[in-house]
């Protein structure tokens, strides 16, 4: 089984669960810790989901950014 990489980085906990639910969603595992970053939280998943795992955020975050530049 392939190791744990970083799929994207939250501000926080509750945003992180957040990208958890999305990935959840999408059928991908992943996991929470804290970041290097001050004040930060990374979310995990298997080395061999991590394209699926950043199209999922991606495609489900940029419609709300889209929206809010119309």
């Amino acid at each position: 089984m392939s190791g744990m990489v970083q799929a994207a980085v939250a501000g926080d906990i509750a945003e992180a669960e957040e990208m958890q639910e999305i990935l959840r969603n999408a059928g991908i595992d992943s996991t929470i810790e804290p970041s290097p970053e001050d004040d930060a939280v990374s979310i995990l998943v298997p080395e061999g989901d991590l394209e699926d795992a950043q199209d999922a955020i991606e495609a489900l975050t940029e419609p709300d950014d889209l929206g809010a530049d119309l």
